[in-house]
């Protein structure tokens, strides 16, 4: 094939317990890329679309160029490619705006190779593009748009997650925004050690009760003592959603990557459903308008779609 266009979903980073190390996919939102096999040695952005558009049209400053550079220099290709972004997640959104441009890019990239690679082995190429824009290098949005679902992002490695298929979560945007960077520079005083250690129960207690389908562990452990406490002040009406997601049975609610959207875990997609208006109610009488979006846990990846 000449050329190829893959869709990337929205995701949760952190999903609460996890700081940079966990996310979920899902369904609904996304970002698309076509990418073109071309002959020169080179990464270029054709255009960029949709809900976003000013952003870097250079190669090296944009998420999805910088991963396909990193592609192309890993595999010593001798031909480049041409990219052009349909954006359908808005930036500073906290549900994985630059690491789906990037992810969509892979995946249409790939399937333009001679010899494509897993999924799994595109992670680094993902890591590269995402440090672009967050800064840093984390997977926790990036690994699970490439595998779906809930994922484990190491540093090395991505493991996805078996979660019950009847779990659904709840995303709620506001209209605001909250820029990664901004979001990250609260986070940098330290930390006791009593918090750290409560963190890790927290996190132990969410991933074995995913691996067991045990909702009363992941209730018990779905709770962020670490960075949540910094962050809430920056969103604007941010305790009384998470409040009504928990009245409405949640097993628990917290920020969706760096805010300002606001997730929630339920154990059916009915109590999902009964959620989500209150939820954005609570964003309402704080002036801010807002959209929800219903998927399963056990979300979508990024797949070919041309």
């Amino acid at each position: 094939m000449s050329s190829a266009c893959a869709f990337a979903p929205a995701s949760i980073g952190n999903v609460a317990v996890g700081f940079d190390i966990l996310g979920q996919s899902f369904a609904g939102p996304g970002d698309r890329a076509t990418v073109r096999r071309v002959a020169e040695p080179v990464v270029r952005i054709e255009a960029i679309r949709g809900c976003v558009s000013a952003l870097p049209i250079e190669a090296e400053r944009n998420t999805a160029g910088r991963a396909l550079i990193a592609l192309r220099e890993a595999l010593g290709l001798p031909f480049g490619f041409s990219i052009e972004l349909d954006k359908g997640i808005a930036m500073g959104s906290g549900m994985g705006g630059s690491a789906a441009s990037c992810v969509a890019a892979l995946v249409a990239a790939n399937a333009l190779l001679d010899r494509p690679l897993q999924a799994g082995e595109l992670y680094p190429f993902a890591i590269e593009g995402e440090a672009v824009s967050s800064g840093s290098r984390h997977g926790d949005n990036v690994g699970p748009m490439l595998l779906g679902g809930l994922v484990l992002a190491a540093p090395a490695r991505l493991v996805r997650i078996d979660v019950p298929d009847a779990w659904h979560s709840v995303v709620v945007h506001p209209d605001a925004v909250l820029e990664t960077r901004h979001a990250r520079e609260v986070l940098n005083a330290a930390y006791r050690l009593s918090d750290l250690v409560g963190q890790s129960a927290n996190l132990a207690l969410v991933l074995s009760g995913c691996h067991r389908g045990d909702a009363g562990m992941v209730r018990e452990g779905l709770a962020d003592v670490l960075v949540e406490p910094r962050r809430a002040p920056l969103i604007t009406g941010f305790a009384a959603v998470k409040q009504a997601a928990l009245d409405a049975n949640a097993m628990g609610a917290s920020i969706s990557g760096a805010g300002p959207s606001v997730f929630a875990w339920f154990e059916n997609r009915t109590d999902a459903e009964a959620a989500a208006p209150g939820m954005q109610a609570a964003f309402h009488a704080a002036g801010l308008a807002s959209q929800a979006w219903i998927s399963p846990i056990n979300g979508p990846a990024a797949t070919l779609i041309a």
